[in-house]
């Protein structure tokens, strides 16, 4: 079992983007309550490190990973590391991350060729991004040319369409503001309960 398969066994994972340290702790520590061990804190710029920060002592405290997303140079492989994340995350497949990378990585991607090039890297996990344009006849249809491979589906994923994707073949789904919605939660947590 690899790194990935354990922690995406829930089927969902959290992204907790563009909040400020407070609310990315409490928001990770809801997703944590609800049975999502996933949690990724993007880093798309320097004033997001202090939140990736937060959620990886509030991840410490309770034994969770936290990784790092938007991760786009090597720099910020460095940096993720420094932080204590525990994965990293890209929109897109970069070789040179993925070689450069000493934590489990999970690279984008949005076409066949990408996935084919994943796979020759030896990658068996991938984001498939954006997921909600991509649309799940995209899953269903990647299923059959690459079988071994999983697909974490993000971008545009909620409470209420997350059902259909992983239906269609997404391996996890990816949701943010659902955390922050009191509508959408019992929707969460029966989707991590079904998982």
């Amino acid at each position: 079992m690899t790194f990935f398969d354990d922690l995406f066994s829930c089927g969902v994972m959290a992204i907790l983007r563009g909040m400020d340290p407070e609310r990315t702790a409490m928001l990770a520590e809801r997703a944590w309550d609800l049975g999502i061990d996933a949690v990724e804190v993007p880093i798309e710029t320097p004033e997001a490190e202090p939140s990736l920060r937060a959620a990886i002592e509030a991840g410490a405290r309770r034994g969770r990973p936290v990784g790092a997303g938007t991760v786009v140079g090597v720099e910020q492989l460095r940096t993720a590391t420094d932080l204590g994340a525990a994965f990293t995350v890209a929109p897109g497949l970069d070789p040179e991350l993925v070689r450069a990378s000493e934590l489990p990585h999970l690279p984008g991607v949005a076409t066949p060729s990408e996935v084919q090039h994943a796979r020759k890297l030896g990658l068996t996990w991938v984001k498939a991004f954006p997921a909600a344009v991509l649309g799940t006849g995209w899953f269903a249809a990647m299923g059959g040319p690459f079988p071994g491979m999983h697909f974490a589906a993000t971008g545009g994923m909620n409470a209420h369409n997350a059902p259909d994707f992983l239906a269609a073949g997404a391996s996890v789904v990816a949701v943010g503001s659902a955390l922050e919605d009191p509508e959408q939660l019992p929707a969460l947590a029966e989707l991590i309960r079904r998982s």
